[in-house]
């Protein structure tokens, strides 16, 4: 072996060495006999595929309060301020904020992302850095491109062509924003451009659905439909889909049915949401998520995401995933320790599965050899301590090492 990783823990808290090799894992067991020309030895720590960010917007990261800080909150104002500074995109930019962005996701265990590129400007050059940065960053992580309307499909005469053109330059998947369409007309017809598209191109769909606390927004059922109809199912995902928090009882049960029928994927952003959501309430306030329990209760796919780091939408964040878990927990009530244990998933494997990763993700022998390394015994401790990831392992290679804080008591 060129590695061996010895007395780890698996999520389970089952001992294990882990053997690497050529970017494989190539043996798990609770003792390896073999030998390597290097061993690290992890001291108990938890073992754990690496974690998804499974929506978040690279273009538009670390411009907090560039050219003015959004001072109402609301997701609307951020999209006005987004029209401003994205007039002054440049390729160089763009990238330099992505790629920082991301080794400060990668340094916390994040190794595949998704992230929408804004394609509602002509020159498209958010769009274009991103996939620039996509390829750069290939060696280290794995970054999926989502080609976003901001200003909608039909929001201004171009912008079905500029999409078309995102999707010729190589997006990796088709978005939407029907709620922010001009009219419910327009936005239903969005919705079934886009999967006109992604079946023409072969692309996924990722879709910011009903990010909005109208409860008449209710463009989850029409996204729902179209996947039942086309078969895509598992290659679609609803992001947001925060007016399902206010829905009545009757309709959401009702809407669970379809949903359930659709196989497609959710992505909850708590941080955002709890942020953005409900900013025209008084009390009682709407805590504007999705219903991420009912929803994993009925067995269909969620994962979550930070969805915005410094930007006009958020002005904190640093990218870490557990954090984004921690929220779900509180946010969503789901504090039991199956609950807790499902909030890890939502930022390991049910992210993978969003993200269509396939044999690429995953801890097990003959897998690529992602993985990190908390220092924590299990996904509980993880996200009860917002555990340090001590180790890093991207394609087999130690990429960041990172020693917890150390606390000594000098009185008292």
């Amino acid at each position: 072996m060129e590695l061996i990783l010895r007395d780890g823990r698996l999520s389970s808290g089952e001992a294990v060495d882990i053997g690497l090799e050529g970017g494989i894992i190539r043996a798990m067991e609770p003792r390896l006999t073999a030998e390597a020309a290097q061993e690290i030895d992890l001291g108990g720590q938890m073992v754990s595929p690496p974690f998804v960010e499974s929506h978040i917007h690279l273009d538009s990261a670390l411009t907090a309060g560039d050219p003015r800080w959004n001072q109402s909150g609301t997701l609307f104002e951020g999209i006005e301020i987004w029209r401003d500074r994205k007039q002054s995109l440049t390729l160089e930019d763009v990238k330099a904020r992505a790629i920082a962005t991301l080794k400060l996701q990668a340094q916390q265990g994040v190794l595949f992302v998704r992230s929408h590129a804004d394609v509602s400007e002509t020159s498209l050059v958010a769009l274009k850095a991103l996939l620039e940065v996509r390829d750069s960053v290939k060696d280290w992580i794995t970054l999926q491109v989502v080609a976003f309307p901001q200003d909608g499909l039909y929001g201004s005469p171009g912008n079905l062509d500029l999409m078309e053109e995102a999707l010729t330059l190589g997006a990796d998947a088709v978005g939407g924003i029907p709620h922010y369409e001009m009219t419910r007309e327009d936005g239903v017809q969005s919705v079934h451009r886009i999967f006109e598209l992604a079946q023409r191109y072969d692309r996924l769909i990722d879709i910011h659905c009903d990010e909005i606390d109208d409860d008449q927004s209710r463009f989850l059922e029409v996204v729902a439909a179209c996947a039942v109809r086309s078969g895509l199912g598992s290659r679609v995902t609803a992001s947001h889909t925060t007016a399902f928090a206010s829905y009545n009882n009757a309709y959401a049960f009702k809407l669970m049915g379809l949903l359930a029928r659709s196989a497609i994927n959710f992505v909850a952003n708590p941080l955002i949401n709890i942020t953005l959501q409900g900013r025209t309430d008084t009390y009682p306030k709407r805590r504007g998520v999705t219903r991420v329990k009912e929803l994993w209760h009925q067995g269909l796919n969620v994962s979550l995401g930070n969805d915005c780091v410094q930007d006009p939408w958020y002005s904190l964040g640093d990218g870490n995933m557990l954090t984004v878990a921690a929220m779900a927990v509180h946010i969503c009530q789901m504090t039991g320790q199956d609950e807790i244990a499902a909030c890890y998933d939502m930022i390991t494997t049910n992210g993978a599965k969003t993200l269509a990763l396939g044999n690429t993700y995953g801890l097990a022998v003959g897998q690529p050899a992602n993985l990190i390394v908390l220092d924590a015994p299990s996904p509980y401790e993880a996200i009860r301590r917002n555990a340090t990831v001590t180790h890093v392992f991207s394609r087999g290679k130690l990429l960041v090492h990172t020693k917890p804080a150390e606390v000594r008591w000098v009185s008292g």
